[in-house]
């Protein structure tokens, strides 16, 4: 029989033409040079009403007489990030695993936001379709900016720097801005791309300026207090606006970062004056409160009234206490002013508002922190709830432990940290609630493991029959509450991104790798309940192993959540806490001074 050896080499020649064709063209999350992407199509949004109406030659009813300046000699200060050792190879491998993972998953959602809900601010993950929840100026897109440029993702980021050119932001369809939201979310992330990418595209920090220029008209009152939900068609046509009664602690005092930076890069100090003003007003009555040192949860902004009687650090609160510390860093140390606003707030946090859980790990000591109502009659009424708004506390207290030299404080910053992986690790789903009761300790130093104080607090009233006890065991067991942990008071995930930012911090500031490990239990867990075929979603029910969706995807989910994640796994130089700050939406701002 005739020898076929030339055939062979030919045959297999063949087969690995193919291998390589499918590993090479499969991969989402590679691109070649070679390559050009399709451009998306913009998503027309045929309900939106077209209004002729532009804000850019509105005068200022309230104009400024005196402007603040912005200090210009910043400082150094301490170091922020561990000193990391050289990693092993089984380390390194296994950390670029799951960075190339959560980079999977991320284009994975950006792909469906780009194919269903370009230039719109949201994808529905589930149906497909689009939200403008925040004024229709493409929401996902800009906030997602600085996540394209932290994952290499060049080709795409080019495709939106060039959908950016057709955002007008001196107009929109809605009838109120939501200032707070619209500035952590656009501004945020144009002066992130613009910092990471060293101004490489002055396309990022003209549109920043156009956002600043539209949205500095809502401080126009007569206290220069903003209009959070400001009407900005009145002061298109010149009509005067007012702050208002009813304004939220968080979208006040959260503002700072984004308004210096954009004085820092653009020169003009109305930004800066702007919120500096907004600070000065909270730094007066910060001591004159009802729990001196904590601001309530709502203020009269028109009044400057600040008697409100519910105090707390979680939703509608959470940001401001967050900006103390972060402020500081941006101004480089140029004030005391946020150093002295930051302590008074820790010791009335502690004071008032921190508590031990209990639990069955009794060798960590989780920290949680409660929600106090002033009632002067029947004395202040503590309520044991945590909600995962209030799990960024962790990474804050971290961050200014080490920037005002206060090492003690780490330990608070680790306890509330372990709270929130405990509160994941609890859950059937391994995703904490979005809100849950707790089990407090009666000391801080000392708490075993106590079923009876546990079962009281599902209760809500100590145990006298045994009636009492059944019903305890009842709840439990209907409601599938872990150890510790009182009832679910809202059992959904929101794609939240807290928890895993204080994950960040506490890892880059000890360099304790059992935080990488956490983080990724959390991404597991929450990849499995939240994967969608055009994104992940929001679910109803993180006791349910298949939970309800409730199509929903925010744009925070990629410019934090899988943001905090690609970080925690990427080597510690990528976005380092002694050279960036990052907002509240996790965008990172250039720091104005080193470290000692």
């Amino acid at each position: 029989m005739p020898s076929n050896r030339r055939g062979r080499p030919l045959t297999t020649a063949f087969f690995l033409l193919i291998a390589a064709y499918i590993f090479l063209f499969q991969l989402p999350f590679i691109h070649f040079p070679w390559s050009h992407l399709r451009k998306p199509i913009p998503v027309i949004n045929h309900d939106a009403r077209k209004d002729n109406i532009h804000l850019t030659d509105a005068r200022q009813i309230y104009p400024i007489k005196s402007t603040i300046e912005l200090p210009t000699s910043p400082s150094p200060l301490p170091r922020v990030q561990h000193e990391f050792e050289p990693e092993s190879r089984f380390e390194r491998k296994e950390r670029l695993h799951r960075q190339r993972v959560v980079k999977q998953e991320f284009l994975h959602a950006w792909n469906g936001y780009k194919d269903h809900a370009w230039l719109r601010d949201e994808v529905n993950p589930v149906s497909g379709k689009f939200e403008d929840s925040f004024s229709g100026w493409g929401a996902t897109l800009v906030d997602s900016l600085d996540t394209l440029i932290i994952m290499g993702l060049d080709d795409e980021l080019e495709l939106a720097l060039e959908a950016l050119e057709q955002i007008d932001f001196t107009t929109t369809f809605s009838s109120e801005v939501n200032v707070f939201e619209i500035i952590i979310r656009y501004m945020g992330g144009l002066i992130g791309a613009h910092d990471l990418t060293n101004g490489k595209y002055p396309i990022l920090l003209q549109k920043a300026q156009e956002l600043g220029d539209m949205i500095y008209h809502a401080f126009d009152t007569h206290n220069h207090m903003p209009q959070m939900r400001w009407k900005w068609s009145r002061s298109a046509i010149g009509q005067s606006i007012e702050p208002m009664r009813n304004t939220n602690l968080a979208e006040l005092g959260s503002l700072t970062l984004e308004f210096t930076r954009l004085t820092q890069l653009t020169g003009n100090p109305k930004y800066y004056d702007a919120v500096q003003r907004i600070t000065n007003e909270l730094d007066k009555s910060q001591m004159k409160t009802s729990i001196p040192g904590l601001w309530p949860v709502s203020i009269d902004a028109m009044r400057l009234d600040f008697t409100g009687s519910e105090f707390s650090i979680g939703g509608c609160a959470d940001s401001t206490y967050e900006y103390l510390p972060k402020e500081h860093i941006i101004l480089g140390a140029q004030t005391d002013q946020y150093e002295k606003m930051y302590i008074r707030a820790l010791d009335a946090i502690k004071h008032n508002l921190l508590f031990r859980a209990v639990t069955q790990d009794e060798e960590k000591k989780i920290l949680f922190t409660g929600d106090l109502k002033v009632d002067r009659r029947h004395g202040n009424i503590i309520q044991h709830s945590s909600d995962h708004l209030k799990c960024f506390l962790g990474g804050t207290v971290g961050l200014a432990a080490k920037i005002f030299n206060r090492p003690q404080d780490l330990t608070i910053a680790r306890g509330l940290t372990d709270g929130c992986i405990w509160a994941y690790d609890s859950m059937p789903t391994g995703i904490m609630p979005e809100s849950f009761l707790y089990t407090p300790c009666e000391e801080m130093d000392e708490c075993p493991w106590d079923e009876k104080r546990w079962y009281e607090s599902i209760l809500r009233q100590p145990l006298k029959q045994k009636k009492d006890l059944q019903e305890a065991q009842q709840i439990i067991a209907s409601e599938g509450v872990p150890p510790g942990m009182g009832t679910a008071q809202n059992t959904a995930y929101k794609l939240r991104p807290e928890a895993l930012e204080s994950v960040f911090y506490m890892y880059r500031i000890t360099g304790d790798k059992s935080y990488q490990d956490a983080a990724w239990r959390m991404f597991q867990n929450i990849e499995k309940s939240t994967r969608t075929k055009y994104g992940h979603s929001s679910i109803e029910d993180v006791r349910d192993p298949i939970s309800n969706m409730e199509d929903k995807m925010e744009s925070y989910w990629l410019a934090e959540t899988l943001k905090y994640l690609y970080l925690i796994f990427s080597e510690p130089d990528v976005v380092s806490l002694d050279e960036y700050v990052l907002s509240t939406e996790a965008h990172p701002f250039k720091r104005t001074s080193g470290f000692i």
